[in-house]
């Protein structure tokens, strides 16, 4: 008895700075916020850096596909632009286009242009809970996937104006481009500025992304010339076949598994049921289309051409996944089908259109990014309640004006300052030697 009378006071020494922790620690609890309102930013957050992160793979994808459709002697070219731009891109985003682009209530000229100059900033090391803007998703991860965006942009040019077009005029013209040109375009939509508050619909950038990246390629293609040989006196088209297939194909898987993250991360959600089942359904719909149109793409060149065509087969599937990109919840599968089936009949068309015009197009990605991607936009009425035809159209002509006269305006400075376009001896011999001093296969080169 007297033990236990002894022990009860000490007892209650030891144990109460525990039982005040605990206590504590449940005021603590009872104060955080729960998983229903941390659950959606951790796992928004999470789709925005799983998506992007698979939207960066899309780079490689460019610069394989690029690398297979040009000739041997101008892939170490393509491969430096491509790595080069990527660079740039993520550097320019954050110095001036991510707050440019979502510019808040910091607007210049409101829905127009944000504002100038203004270094993307993340939030500090071990944020709480507390501090943390529950809302929506963290700021480096929103960065991130938004980031992919703007290179991928800057890629469709690329591609456009191989093989003839000097290295550093081109990678300022990239500058200009994800640093102003892209920024200032998308914010009309996704930085709430006047397009968004007009009604137009663009889930991921058919228009956005894939025609404006167009329209820049399409300026400076006719600002830039075909390439040496392409075009006879008489009017005929020669083929430039392109120095490897295999990494085209592989290019085309590369970005086909890409554009899940492209297409799903812009559900801009995954903390319901609902939200993540749309991005299931957002998956599906761009594999359909992407099926579709290169099915399109295969059967057509062989009723065209009596032969099948690994490069339209190639660019059907992208385009059909271009195609999607402006609608690719709303759709059901068949819907899905025939949009990106259009899209591969699109391509195989207006390739050799494009030739009679005498715009040299290496990769194809003016069909692809630009044609398909004003498709697409237009098909989102079909199956998206609200969208109009009227409004889609005027986002397509304001978008597509805006870009092409600026790119225009800027690759016309450029020709003028330092000059675009390599020399007649350069292009011959391959911009590899010429602008580089490497080659990519030099065991094949003549010396």
């Amino acid at each position: 008895m007297k033990l236990k009378h002894l022990l009860a006071p000490t007892a209650a020494l030891i144990l109460a700075p525990a039982l005040g922790f605990a206590q504590e620690a449940t005021e603590a609890a009872e104060a955080a916020p729960g998983f229903d309102e941390i659950g959606p930013y951790i796992m928004t957050t999470l789709l925005f850096l799983i998506g992007g992160f698979l939207v960066m793979w899309m780079a490689a994808g460019f610069a394989m596909l690029e690398a297979g459709l040009v000739r041997s002697k101008n892939v170490t070219m393509q491969l430096t632009k491509n790595i080069a731009l990527f660079s740039i891109a993520g550097i320019m985003y954050w110095f001036v286009g991510f707050n440019l682009m979502y510019p808040g209530d910091a607007w210049v000229v409101p829905g127009y242009v944000g504002i100038l100059f203004s270094p993307t900033a993340l939030e500090p090391v071990g944020l709480a809970a507390a501090d943390a803007s529950l809302d929506y998703a963290s700021v480096g991860s929103d960065f991130f996937f938004q980031l992919m965006f703007c290179a991928t942009t800057a890629s469709i040019v690329s591609g456009t104006l191989a093989e003839r077009i000097k290295l550093w005029p081109f990678l300022i013209f990239v500058v200009v481009l994800t640093g102003f040109i892209y920024p200032i375009e998308a914010s009309w939509q996704w930085g709430g500025g006047w397009l968004s508050e007009m009604g137009f619909s663009d889930f991921a950038g058919s228009t956005l992304v894939h025609a404006a990246g167009g329209f820049a390629a399409l300026a400076g293609a006719l600002i830039l010339g075909p390439r040496i040989g392409k075009y006879g006196k008489d009017g005929r088209t020669v083929p430039i076949p392109g120095s490897n297939l295999a990494l085209a194909t592989l290019g085309t898987f590369i970005l086909w598994l890409g554009w899940f993250g492209f297409n799903g991360g812009s559900q801009l959600a995954a903390g319901t049921v609902g939200d993540i089942t749309d991005v299931s359904r957002i998956f599906a719909n761009t594999n359909m289309a992407a099926a579709s149109g290169a099915i399109v793409a295969l059967i057509l060149t062989q009723v065209m051409y009596k032969k099948p065509d690994l490069t339209m087969t190639l660019n059907g599937a992208l385009a059909g996944l271009v195609s999607i990109t402006a609608g690719p919840l709303d759709p059901t599968l068949f819907g899905a089908l025939w949009i990106g089936a259009v899209g591969g009949i699109i391509v195989v068309i207006t390739v050799p259109m494009l030739d009679k015009m005498k715009i040299d197009d290496v990769v194809g990605a003016i069909p692809v990014h630009l044609l398909a991607g004003i498709w697409g936009t237009l098909a989102v009425p079909f199956y998206t309640e609200g969208a109009s035809f009227g409004v889609q159209l005027i986002g397509i002509v304001a978008i597509g004006l805006f870009v092409f006269v600026v790119s225009a305006v800027v690759w016309f400075i450029l020709k003028a300052v330092m000059g675009i376009r390599v020399s007649e001896e350069d292009e011959i011999n391959g911009l590899d030697m010429s602008e580089l001093g490497m080659e990519a296969y030099p065991e094949f080169a003549k010396g």
